[in-house]
């Protein structure tokens, strides 16, 4: 079958190898990875998505899906990749506090949508993550010790299987798929479309408090006995920054929902920190998380590595705060706990470490590739068991796999699933179960 084919059977773009702006379609949020698929199509709707499916299976091809790419790892070969981005309609029904959001939508949009009704979605730190991946790969929010993981929150997926019929997928219709894509990964069908609780959000305060480097033992000390005694609604984040031309940071970025006095005695200990450079904290709009810790909104060649840390103790803190980290850019501690370590009836599973750790650089020259690579290697093994081995789903990167997100029953599980509404792998996720 023809490649030119495919551009009578849907409405939206194709794009095939050779074409203009081929490369530049294909190419995914972080610059560094190659992402080789024989076509990209940026469907026009869910019937679009339905079409590529019955071409893909007729052509011996896989299919993958994405708005911008977020996550991406580079397992696309012999794939249509299909760019959501279109299918970004965003619904607030503020009665029931629930969202309906097409496949492309970012979590921007719907924290833009729900805010002006005092709910709130479970984002994340990035307005332009796309609601639909994040979720399928559990999704973890500033509010997850709150509410859990943002899988948790899903009432209705509409999908594509992979014999390209549409389907709505409810616990009630259709529970073991439902389970599934519940933080299972996007291997199992072709999500169009998703409905998700929101959450009161009456008021909402957070930002960031950045120190000098020669504060680090302080703020350490202070972020330690905060979280270790934090409410669900409380999340600290602890940043180590060393960026080119700048001075090295200490940061501590918050979030709490409730009202800001409450915040603030929770957060006394930093207050008594002197000298802080900056300090953004206030009362925000559920759509203002981004500008909390401003992640970028373009792509870029990022080199992040991120684990779960089992204890923040002496020895982990020197490593992580006060050995030469160059080329690294920033280290930074996510707090967990609260309802992100309490079983969940979906796939995603439950994590008892404390904090995420990731180790983050840029830069895409050969050279600088290795020795970030080389630096983050060694800076995992001087932790040793400290690193726990395993890490969600959402924060996989190029050279992860899905084994070191789920328990072996669990995989098993899932794996019976792929099997069963995807024998001959039409679909292919960032990170496929079966591999």
């Amino acid at each position: 079958m023809s490649h030119n084919t495919l551009r009578s059977t849907v409405r939206g773009r194709v794009l095939l190898p050779g074409d203009a702006e081929f490369d530049n379609a294909r190419t995914p949020w972080n610059l560094n990875i190659d992402q080789p698929v024989a076509a990209v199509v940026e469907v026009e709707d869910a019937d679009d998505m339905a079409a590529v499916v019955g071409y893909a299976r007729g052509a011996g091809l896989s299919v993958t899906a994405q708005p911008n790419g977020h996550g991406a790892s580079g397992s696309t070969a012999d794939s249509i990749l299909i760019r959501t981005g279109r299918l970004d309609q965003v619904e607030v029904d503020p009665v029931r506090r629930r969202a309906r959001v097409g496949a492309g939508t970012n979590w921007g949009q719907v924290q833009a949508a729900a805010a002006p009704h005092g709910l709130t979605g479970l984002a994340g730190s990035s307005p332009v993550v796309s609601v639909v991946g994040y979720t399928l790969g559990g999704g973890l929010s500033w509010f997850g010790r709150k509410h859990g993981w943002a899988a948790d929150s899903v009432r209705a997926f509409d999908i594509v299987d992979a014999e390209g019929r549409p389907a709505r997928v409810t616990a009630e219709s259709d529970p073991e798929l439902f389970w599934g894509l519940r933080g299972g990964g996007g291997d199992f069908a072709l999500v169009t479309a998703m409905e998700f609780d929101l959450f009161p959000a009456p008021a909402l305060f957070g930002g960031l408090i950045a120190w000098s480097a020669a504060r680090t033992d302080a703020v350490r000390a202070a972020f330690r006995e905060i979280t270790d005694n934090a409410p669900p609604e409380l999340t600290v984040w602890l940043n180590r920054l060393e960026l080119p031309q700048a001075p090295p940071v200490i940061a501590v970025a918050t979030t709490y929902l409730g009202e800001p006095a409450h915040a603030r005695e929770l957060l006394r200990q930093l207050d008594a920190i002197d000298g802080a450079l900056a300090d953004t904290r206030r009362e925000l709009s559920p759509a203002e998380l981004g500008a909390i810790v401003n992640e970028p909104t373009a792509p870029g060649p990022g080199l992040i590595r991120t684990e779960l840390l089992t204890t923040l103790d002496e020895t982990a803190a020197e490593i992580l705060l006060h050995t030469p980290i160059d080329p690294l850019m920033g280290i930074q501690l996510r707090q967990l706990g609260g309802a992100l370590a309490e079983p969940t009836d979906g796939a995603v599973p439950s994590f008892a470490e404390p904090y995420t750790l990731s180790l983050q650089a840029i830069g895409s020259a050969p050279d600088t590739v290795a020795a970030v690579q080389a630096t983050q290697k060694r800076i995992i093994a001087e932790l040793g068991a400290r690193v726990s081995g395993r890490k969600p789903f959402t924060v996989l990167s190029a050279g992860d796999s899905a084994t070191e997100v789920f328990d072996a029953g669990t995989l098993d599980r899932l794996r019976k699933l792929k099997h069963t509404r995807d024998p001959h792998g039409m679909f292919r996720s960032n990170f496929p179960i079966l591999h």
